[in-house]
């Protein structure tokens, strides 16, 4: 077979033109989030927002509305139960996200379990890629669309915040403002990603490019660029790959993502594994020459 059929031959199956449009897009808007949520800590947060939707997405299967509207209001609800929990008892953040994002996604589980459906919900918990509609195609779009051009005109804000909440306050934003809108965002990112991945993957797309772009550059400038790169090349490789090997799309996705981590980790030229592990020993090289009597 010739290479470029490699290429084409998928791009002949409309199934597959519609998961690589919602990749590409879902890749691109949880990358350039995932930036933020690993300079201000959020991961634990991103975990917990995207395990919270299931039952407002199983609610709304069974209501009979778009599943993006149940996801959303369970979504931002999870973010509003956590802050309510952590600032009216003494539980420190990450015991109030525990409790509370364990508990909606156990009642997700057992919504599920007793919802009767010709419709296999289970793909909400690990994605459906190669089953989208047009108008899921059209949904992901717009609410993507949404979140990045939030982040893109608050960037900076954005980024002050995250770095400084308390020169933001001296510039005069509102840094509970700013902390809420990065949480709205990330609810209307999940809502983007869950179709692509579902529930139980969402976390890795809004975590591990932003970790990547770490690794590899020290300017949030540089980051916002290279992890939507990054990530959608690694989703495209997995798309790609999953067709040719018969595998679950969504999976191979993260795991693409995944890979290409661990070699950022490995292998970067500052930060990396190898590269970190270099520069100590000649650190060492050099103390012993210097404690070294002269001759």
């Amino acid at each position: 077979m010739n290479p470029l059929d490699y290429l084409l031959e998928p791009l002949a199956y409309d199934f597959m033109q519609r998961a690589l449009v919602v990749t590409v897009v879902a890749s691109a808007v949880c990358a350039l989030l995932s930036c933020w949520l690993i300079l201000i800590g959020w991961s634990l947060m991103g975990d917990a927002v995207s395990h919270a939707v299931l039952p407002g997405v199983v609610l709304a299967y069974i209501a009979g509305v778009p599943f993006a509207i149940g996801a959303l209001i369970f979504g931002v609800g999870a973010v509003f139960l956590i802050g309510a929990v952590r600032d009216t008892t003494k539980l420190k953040e990450d015991a109030a996200i525990g409790v509370v994002f364990t508990t909606l996604l156990a009642f997700g589980v057992v919504l599920i379990s007793v919802t009767p459906s010709q419709t296999d919900l289970s793909h909400i918990l690990f994605g459906n890629l190669l089953g989208l509609s047009i108008a899921d195609v059209g949904q992901i779009v717009v609410l993507a669309a949404l979140a990045g051009a939030v982040l893109i005109l608050k960037r900076r804000d954005l980024t002050l915040f995250a770095f400084d909440p308390t020169h933001a306050h001296a510039m005069g934003l509102s840094p509970r403002r700013l902390s809420a809108l990065l949480l709205g965002v990330l609810a209307l990112t999940v809502v983007v990603a869950l179709q692509a991945v579902g529930v139980v993957l969402v976390v890795a797309m809004l975590i591990t490019p932003g970790a990547t772009a770490f690794l590899l550059s020290r300017r949030m400038s540089h980051m916002l660029v290279l992890a939507p790169v990054l990530s959608v090349a690694a989703a495209l490789v997995g798309i790609y790959v999953s067709y040719w090997a018969n595998t679950s799309s969504g999976g191979m996705v993260v795991l693409c993502q995944g890979i290409l981590f661990t070699l950022v980790y490995l292998f970067a030229p500052r930060r990396g594994l190898l590269a970190t592990r270099i520069a100590l020993q000649r650190r060492k090289h050099a103390l012993m020459q210097e404690s070294s009597p002269g001759f």
